[in-house]
C-alpha cells in the first residue's frame, strides 16, 4: 500500500489534486492511504515551498501545480 501526502493550504489546485489522485488509484486497483496535509509547519518539514506538494512513501515527488495522470500512474506503480 502507498501511503501518499497532499500537502497544501486547501486551494482549488490542492483539492484537484486530491481527488485525481484517487481517481487514478481507483481506477489502477491500486490500494493507498491518502492524507491532507494543511499545516504550514508540517508543509515546510518536508522542504516545499509551492503547493500542492505530493509526498509518496515519505518522498516528495511533485511541487506546484496539479500532476497530470501519466505522472500520478507513475508514482503508483
Amino acid at each position: 500500500m502507498k501511503e501518499i501526502k497532499v500537502l497544501g493550504s486547501g486551494c482549488a489546485n490542492c483539492r484537484n489534486t486530491l481527488k485525481l489522485i484517487e481517481e487514478v488509484a481507483s481506477e489502477s486497483g491500486t490500494a493507498i492511504r491518502l492524507e491532507k496535509i494543511e499545516s504550514l509547519p508540517e508543509i515546510i518539514k518536508y522542504g516545499v515551498m509551492s503547493t500542492p506538494g505530493v509526498v509518496v512513501d515519505g518522498q516528495v515527488v511533485h511541487a506546484g501545480g496539479v500532476p497530470d495522470r501519466a505522472k500520478i500512474r507513475g508514482w503508483l506503480a
